[in-house]
């Protein structure tokens, strides 16, 4: 039996591009309407354009998430369009920087955690406040990222970031179980994507990942539509607490 999320309103923070966009389109797929919260309107309406061609109805909300303000107000503008929502697919995040640790400054320490774990925190406290209040549960799923479990020089926010996220995962999945709300982690490997373009523009770098990749290839942010709309799936009323890595067998090898 497939993924089914007909009449399930699904948020995609960070959902107009690479991974985001391709767990909104599985999600979609599957026929979940979608609200995609990210900061740049253009980029929504295109996204949008994208997921309705499944059928469904999408809404994009101008959202920074790394400002409290801005998440509280797409909470209201979405429930407002969409009368609901009952999956959170926390996937907004920050680039990284390249710096050693002498270099680094508390401002670029905080251009990352600002989004990739506070904006991640007060996303789901905003989400799961609805919840709890409609009563009958829902799914909130991170983004993390193999650079929670790998050594990750030169980029100490974003690994600790997407570490803290396992950690409020595991206490939100045991705190909320009470109100059927189920709370997971997919852990993505090495992907095509804008934020990642760096790296796979560098032929040296992306020749190392791939030759300690036991797949050899990079993931296509298409990839992740099945798991993000699985993750979302009512019917795993079982399945917490859980972080899914999805890598290629890259942090195993």
């Amino acid at each position: 039996m497939g993924t089914d999320l007909r009449g399930k309103v699904v948020v995609v923070t960070g959902g107009n591009s690479g991974i985001g966009l391709g767990m909104a389109e599985g999600c979609a797929k599957a026929g979940a309407d979608v609200a995609v919260w990210s900061r740049r309107a253009d980029r929504n309406a295109e996204a949008c354009e994208r997921l309705t061609k499944h059928g469904v109805r999408a809404h994009g909300f101008v959202c920074d998430v790394g400002e409290e303000a801005q998440i509280v107000a797409a909470t209201r503008a979405t429930l407002a369009e969409l009368g609901r929502i009952d999956a959170c697919v926390a996937s907004a995040g920050a680039p990284g920087y390249q710096k050693t640790l002498p270099e680094v400054t508390l401002d670029d320490w905080r251009r990352v955690t600002r989004v990739s774990l506070d904006g991640l925190f007060l996303t789901f406290r905003e989400v799961a406040r609805h919840m709890i209040e409609r009563g009958d549960g829902g799914a909130l799923v991170a983004v993390s990222s193999t650079s929670a479990i790998h050594g990750a020089q030169r980029n100490h926010a974003y690994a600790s970031a997407k570490t803290g996220v396992l950690g409020l995962v595991r206490a939100l999945a045991v705190e909320l179980a009470r109100h059927k709300i189920r709370v997971n982690a997919i852990l993505p490997g090495w992907t095509i994507t804008e934020m990642a373009a760096a790296g796979y523009e560098n032929e040296r770098f992306r020749t190392v990942i791939t030759g300690r990749t036991p797949v050899r290839r990079w993931a296509e942010p298409s990839e992740f539509q099945a798991v993000g709309a699985y993750l979302c799936d009512p019917s795993l009323t079982f399945h917490t607490g859980d972080q899914l890595v999805v890598d290629g067998g890259y942090t195993i090898f």
